[in-house]
């Protein structure tokens, strides 16, 4: 069974086109290497980690600028900072540095290991103390969701997204469990983020931009004290039904007809 794919964005006119490719490209990974230059020079003395997410934050920031988009936050209030896992379907490469702009917290993001071997941002990653998982070694798994639950035991947030890769349908996929091993683990809440709009401005397999107005939408947290291992698949399946309920009820598209 596969969702019917979403459409793709319209071709965007010559002299975009080009601006694109002149200004907006270039300035993505030249923004990124300052960005991440500063983030490996603050890590010599910040041992926190404080300076070094602020130094992210002001880099999705930028990006975001760049890309031609402008961000809204619904039910913002849900954002504040509480220790939590914050779970948000995966669409394109600019999720990452709209949710680093827009959440007003210090966290840390739960990322698959490959990332953290590229330069810069591999190089910020891992100084700045975030988490790697490998999804494709059970074993290694479970030892990184365990350093992630220290993390929340810790005081300190984490963001994931649970699909474990972007879509390439548009639509949010498959949920992996980890996200609820994590908050059940460390009896925190799981906090649902549907983002709308990343897939329209950057698409998976492109480097062209559409600037489209991006849409992040949170949902009420969902409570995990008293649930254990085995509730795991029905943590993970209403989590995946919130952010989906998020998603359509404030994108243009509907949900999509599978077909076999």
């Amino acid at each position: 069974m596969q969702p019917t794919l979403k459409p793709r964005p319209n071709p965007i006119p010559a002299g975009t086109w080009l601006f694109n490719y002149v200004f907006r490209a270039p300035a993505f990974f030249l923004t990124t290497a300052f960005f991440g230059s500063l983030s490996l020079i603050a890590s010599l003395w910040d041992k926190s980690g404080r300076q070094q997410h602020a130094i992210a934050q002001r880099w999705g920031r930028t990006i975001t600028r760049i890309s031609g988009s402008r961000v809204r936050v619904l039910n913002a209030q849900f954002l504040n900072g509480s220790v939590a896992v914050y779970c948000a379907n995966h669409l394109s490469y600019m999720d990452t540095p709209v949710i680093f702009g827009a959440l007003p917290f210090q966290f840390r993001i739960v990322a698959r290991h490959e990332l953290f071997s590229l330069p810069f941002i591999g190089w910020h990653l891992t100084r700045s103390g975030q988490v790697p998982v490998n999804i494709s070694n059970p074993r290694a798994s479970v030892g990184s969701l365990s350093s992630a639950v220290r993390t929340l035991k810790s005081g300190l947030p984490l963001f994931i997204f649970p699909e474990g890769g972007r879509s390439d349908a548009g639509h949010p996929d498959e949920f992996l469990n980890g996200p609820a091993f994590m908050a059940v683990r460390a009896q925190v809440p799981l906090v649902p983020i549907a983002l709308i709009g990343t897939w329209e401005l950057l698409p998976i397999h492109t480097s062209v931009f559409y600037p489209v107005p991006v849409t992040i939408a949170v949902g009420e947290p969902i409570d995990t004290i008293g649930y254990t291992m085995r509730d795991l698949d029905k943590l993970t399946a209403r989590l995946r039904d919130e952010i989906s309920r998020l998603y359509y009820q404030h994108s243009h598209l509907e949900p999509p007809v599978l077909s076999t």
